[in-house]
């Protein structure tokens, strides 16, 4: 970039810091541009001093920006293998606990929460009666769609495929064509709550925590601070699962044993 590009940028990120609910300086600059350019090509705007402008004067593009800065990139049952592990961890909690508490953060538009739903209701060997799941995310355009929890097929998402590691898919989704609902059993297990990660904190002491392909967008000043959010809202042993991509910061690497490393599924020492 320019000086005088890099300073019309700067102008976009200070008009979203201040009117938009999200934190840009939390996340590196590669990311942001993407993000800001695909919706300044949606606007036919051409220059950065132009969008800063829209975003100060139309409250629909604020809003369609706020969607779009959002990680909202997921599926069912994304990345497989990992569900396998996880199967193991919920089998064992349920076996030793009265309630296992799960926390997929941030949970986008809620197929992540689902899964372990699904999952537990699934497998035989894991008592989905002491599973409780909260969804979270920063997005409540995404969570109003998370608690509908009606899905469609299209040309870039099979939801079909994404359900394939369930026995049944049927018993807990109701197709109807190309549109899926979840039902109301697997529904019940699931809660939905607006959190964002930087500026609210931890929670109380969850069993799991899931925080998958979101540290890959934070920047690396402010990948401890989130880290710490994440650890303070572990139990003492709970289990964290980050992204196929993502790791443990070396410095923290001794406050984690890895249950499945290449999983990226940690336990908490």
């Amino acid at each position: 970039m320019s000086g005088e590009t890099e300073t019309a940028f700067e102008g976009v990120l200070r008009q979203i810091d201040d009117t938009v609910p999200f934190e840009p300086g939390y996340y590196n600059e590669s990311y942001l541009d993407r993000r800001i350019t695909a919706r300044m090509r949606r606007r036919d705007t051409e220059s950065h001093e132009e969008y800063e402008r829209l975003l100060r004067e139309d409250d629909d593009e604020r809003e369609a920006l706020m969607d779009a800065l959002t990680i909202n990139v997921t599926e069912f049952f994304r990345n497989p293998e990992m569900w396998e592990v996880l199967r193991g961890v919920l089998r064992e909690r349920t076996s030793e606990q009265r309630r296992v508490r799960v926390w997929s953060a941030p949970s986008a538009d809620g197929r992540e929460p689902y899964s372990v739903a699904m999952l537990a209701c699934d497998d035989p060997e894991i008592d989905e009666s002491r599973v409780k799941v909260l969804g979270s995310d920063i997005s409540e355009e995404a969570l109003d769609n998370a608690r509908e929890g009606v899905y469609h097929t299209t040309r870039t998402t099979d939801i079909a495929a994404e359900l394939e590691p369930l026995s049944d898919p049927d018993r807990y989704v109701e197709r109807d064509g190309d549109t899926f609902q979840v039902r109301s059993d697997v529904q019940r297990l699931v809660d939905f709550e607006t959190h964002d990660l930087i500026r609210d904190g931890a929670r109380d002491p969850f069993d799991v925590v899931l925080c998958r392909n979101l540290l890959i967008y934070i920047d690396v000043d402010h990948k401890g601070a989130l880290f710490d959010t994440l650890e303070a809202s572990l139990a003492d042993d709970g289990v964290l699962v980050l992204g196929m991509t993502e790791s443990v910061p070396p410095d923290r690497s001794d406050r984690y044993d890895p249950i499945d490393k290449r999983r990226r599924v940690f336990r908490r020492v």
